[in-house]
This record gives structure tokens, sequence and C-alpha cells, in this order.
């Protein structure tokens, strides 16, 4: 095994998150090659895991927190680390070793995980928990910026509210996936967007990546299907 950076050949590997096998992957649209294009010259740090065969079996992804949803400086974010489990495409490689913020629920970016490798807990926001190591005394903890406000809804209408940030496939497939979901109810539903890759948009809500249908927050992680998402909104209709 052996780590490298990304290089242009493994690009299109990587915006589907080492899940180029997945139909439902490409559903995302082409939200992170953008985010990818907008940041990897302001420090992003992509590094992926080969093996003897050359085929990627994991990948991490970090920057400097300047950048970043989060509050902090001097430190480096770790967007995610994902090691592919799956036994279509390059197989499963986890369990195999491996070297941020966690998820309190065993299913993905687990903070159990962060934690056995020492770092600590110094922020939570619901289900994602801020976790870091530092590696110096004067270090200051970073901390999540939290939610100022949430979508209104409009009279008479059913308003779908959709922010999304662009790095992350999941809440891209979410945000596609209610986008197609409102096009297809007509008139009877608004859709709004909320680019938070525009850091004004960003500071205004403190909301990164999130779908609002009137003024209730569904849940995106694991992204809902196109027929779940379909659903709540006719619903609401």
């Amino acid at each position: 095994m052996e780590i490298i950076d990304i290089t242009e050949k493994h690009e299109p590997l990587y915006f589907l998150c080492l899940e180029d096998w997945s139909d439902e992957l490409k559903e995302a649209g082409d939200h992170k090659e953008e985010w990818y294009n907008k940041v990897k010259d302001k420090g992003l740090g992509v590094k992926l895991a080969v093996d003897d065969r050359g085929e990627v079996g994991g990948m991490i992804q970090y920057m400097p927190i300047e950048h970043t949803h989060v509050e902090g400086k001097d430190l480096y974010f770790i967007h995610c680390i994902w090691v592919h489990g799956h036994k279509k495409g390059r197989g499963n490689f986890q369990k195999k070793g491996r070297v941020s913020w966690g998820i309190s629920m065993p299913f993905w970016m687990k903070a159990s995980w962060f934690k056995r490798h020492g770092y600590k807990k110094v922020d939570k926001d619901g289900m994602a928990i801020l976790l870091w190591k530092p590696f110096v005394e004067d270090a200051v903890p970073p901390q999540w910026i939290k939610e100022k406000k949430i979508p209104e809804k409009v009279s008479g209408r059913v308003t779908v509210s959709a922010f999304k940030n662009g790095w992350c496939a999941v809440q891209n497939l979410a945000y596609e996936r209610a986008k197609r979901a409102a096009a297809e109810l007509g008139d009877k539903v608004e859709f709004r967007e909320y680019n938070t890759f525009d850091k004004d948009v960003f500071n205004e809500w403190g909301i990164v990546d999130a779908l609002f249908i009137d003024d209730k927050r569904v849940r995106t992680g694991p992204p809902p299907s196109y027929e779940k998402t379909k659903k709540i909104i006719k619903k609401k209709i």
C-alpha cells in the first residue's frame, strides 16, 4: 500500500468518492468537481491510498480551517476520510490499516475511531462532533459555526430550501433529488437554493449543507431516496 497525492488521472474517481461503479453517486451532479476547482489552490490536500496494482482504496481530504465552515485558526480541518468498503468496484479495502470531525452514530466518520487515536471532543452540533488533536500547547480549540436562522415558508406554496457547499457528494445527492422532485411537482412548490461556498451566504445562515421542506429540516445523511423526498413534499402539498 502506498499513499500518493491526487493526480489529474484520479480526479474523476475522487469526485465520486471512489464509487465510480455507483449510478446513485452519479446523481449527485458535478458540484464536487466545481468545489474542487475553486479550492485546490487554497491549501486543499487530497491523499489517496493505492495498492500494488495501482487500485485506489482510500482517501483523505483536508485544508486550512480558515477556508472551511468551522471557526478556527492555524489548524487543518479533515473534511472526510473514506476507505472503500464495498464488494463492487475495486473491492473491500477496510480493516487493513488507515491512518476531524466525526458522527456519534456508527455509520460513517465515527467519532469513537478518532478518540481512540488521540483526538478530543471540543464541540457538538446534533450528531456532528468536532474533534481535534493539537500539536502545540498554545493551539486554540476550533468550534462549529452555529445555525443562525432557518428558511421561512412561502405563503400558499410548499417551500423547498436546499443548502449546498459542494464538497460532499452525499449532500450533493440530497440536493439534486430535492431539486428534481420540486420541479416535477410544479407550481405548488417553490425551490430555493443557497450556495454556501459563498462565505457571505454561509455567514448569514450558519448552515453549510441542509434540506428544509417549509421550515422543517429533513435528515440528509444518509441521503433520502428521490421517492421519499418527493413523497414528503407531496404530503405537504
